[in-house]
């Protein structure tokens, strides 16, 4: 389908391996909590709906690129796709028993409407489930973004409109945090020379493109240097974790 900047990390692109299996984990780590008609908010390429829309009594993706979207209903014509940017969401209220979120929130301006419109459109009793980074974890400012989080703050904008929220996250493994550990040396040597503070000082739009550069010849150096590890990182080396300021990413679990 070829979406790929380096904010859609790709299955095809050795060098986003470690990326691409940390977003894969998040649909392994939901797999027990799908049941009856699952929503998947940002569905991307689809890189979790072979894994989960079998688990489901139907599964609906929305996405903003109508190009994916597109495709994928070509790819999986049993299954519901359509484009639209949100929130709100083009759904009656208590419409679906699952609702899976991962790596979208961050992109969403108005992400308390989001949440909003995540507890209108679950049925009773249905659950939740988002991952957005970490901000505790983050290497730079990442243009791409709208904002992010830390555990507390996501927990708190929650509880507004759910009563149950639990609060996990995704970890890594010491092959993980190795990987990890060397990208934030290669980052922060680049950092450097951004003596004025410039990447929290100028607009994102400015950002976006010499973001998107640096941080793939930055992917492809790690990869160059230690091509074994890049390449031998699996969903299996990530881990469902409770609540914790070193989790790469915040899993949240709500239920109406």
């Amino acid at each position: 389908m070829g979406v790929y900047t380096t904010e859609i990390a790709s299955d095809k692109i050795p060098s986003d391996n470690p990326i691409h299996q940390r977003l894969l984990k998040a649909y392994y780590a939901a797999n027990p909590y799908i049941k009856g008609d699952l929503l998947e908010l940002g569905c991307g390429e689809g890189r979790g709906v072979e894994l989960l829309a079998p688990l489901a009594d139907s599964y609906t993706g929305i996405d903003k690129i109508k190009s994916i979207t597109d495709t994928l209903s070509q790819k999986y014509p049993t299954y519901k796709f359509s484009d639209g940017v949100f929130p709100p969401f083009p759904y009656e209220d208590n419409s679906f028993q699952t609702i899976i979120t991962f790596q979208v929130i961050e992109h969403v301006k108005e992400d308390e409407e989001f949440i909003k419109e995540i507890h209108r459109v679950l049925k009773e009793g249905g659950k939740a489930l988002i991952t957005t980074p970490n901000i505790k974890m983050t290497l730079s400012r990442n243009p791409w973004h709208e904002r992010e989080y830390t555990a507390d703050q996501l927990e708190e904008m929650c509880s507004k409109y759910f009563t149950n929220v639990e609060m996990k996250g995704i970890a890594g493994n010491e092959k993980v945090m190795e990987y990890y550990h060397q990208n934030k040396a290669s980052v922060d040597r680049i950092m450097r020379f951004d003596i004025f503070n410039l990447q929290y000082r100028l607009p994102a739009s400015v950002l976006k493109v010499p973001y998107d550069f640096m941080n793939r010849r930055n992917r492809n150096s790690l990869k160059n240097s230690d091509d074994k590890l890049v390449r031998s990182i699996t969903q299996e080396d990530y881990l469902l974790k409770e609540k914790d300021e070193q989790n790469l990413d915040l899993f949240c679990i709500l239920t109406k």
